[in-house]
């Protein structure tokens, strides 16, 4: 399917592995210039490599902190200097520790509600006028699934990302019908993140080994397995572009049936 992505500029945060590489090599590989950001200057090196390929667009790759917003500020402009505007944006950040509420002091809780809610209202802030003048504006932010069902021993993010999810609902009546929002709500994908999260379930006792648990996480999926991060990028790439034209304020779920409400 032809997304009509050609020459589109899309910003993706927090893209330098995991999820939001993926949206970025889907964007890329439909012939949008993309840029990526992250705080590893190696791991960023190696995805701005790999997107290189992926698509006839350009790559820009820059350093951000998204728990700072002069970084934020210095992100979008950059952009924007680079391709002449924005068009997309796809809001991504990496995920909280793993604990229980006992486990988790208050500084935890302020340090999680800067990564994933203040990352996203930045963003939001430094691109929205840039986004107000293209044609095609979009914004997708991923969060996940635990905004509707809670996993064990995920309380920051089981807490925290519920306000992204009613963020996009309420800027996707305001900033209507110039620019479009949703949310995407990824389950277990086989990412960095997941690895990490079973290995801390083994070093809690939950799982026996690493083996066991991606055993046991694909056994809850109605599908039988984890998703492909590519698989999620589509998705991500479908809401950006013109296909998706009549989707607005939704939050869809990616999880293979994972969901059961």
């Amino acid at each position: 399917m032809d997304l009509s992505l050609d020459d589109n500029a899309a910003l993706v945060t927090a893209s330098s592995s995991g999820l939001g590489l993926a949206s970025a090599q889907t964007l890329a590989s439909a012939g949008a210039h993309v840029t990526i950001c992250g705080r590893d200057p190696d791991r960023l090196a190696a995805a701005r490599d790999d997107l290189a390929d992926a698509g006839p667009g350009e790559v820009l790759a820059l350093e951000c902190d998204l728990t700072d917003p002069n970084d934020i500020s210095r992100l979008v402009r950059r952009t924007v200097d680079e391709f002449g505007g924005l068009d997309h944006l796809v809001t991504s950040a990496g995920g909280p520790p793993s604990t229980t509420f006992l486990e988790t002091d208050e500084q935890h809780w302020y340090q999680a509600y800067d990564l994933l809610v203040m990352s996203v209202v930045w963003t939001l802030e430094e691109a929205h006028a840039q986004l107000l003048e293209s044609d095609v504006g979009s914004i997708t932010c991923i969060t996940s699934t635990t905004v509707r069902e809670v996993t064990d021993g995920l309380v920051l993010s089981n807490s925290v990302r519920r306000a992204v999810v009613g963020l996009v609902k309420t800027i996707s009546r305001e900033f209507a019908p110039e620019i479009r929002a949703n949310a995407v709500m990824p389950g277990t994908i086989e990412t960095p993140r997941i690895e990490a999260l079973v290995e801390a379930g083994v070093e809690r006792g939950t799982y026996a080994d690493y083996d066991e648990g991606i055993t046991e996480l694909a056994a809850e999926i109605p599908l039988g397995r984890l998703g492909e991060p590519a698989e999620f990028g589509d998705v991500v790439a479908f809401l950006a572009s013109p296909r998706a034209s009549f989707v607005n304020g939704a939050a869809v779920p990616i999880d293979g049936g994972l969901l059961r409400s």
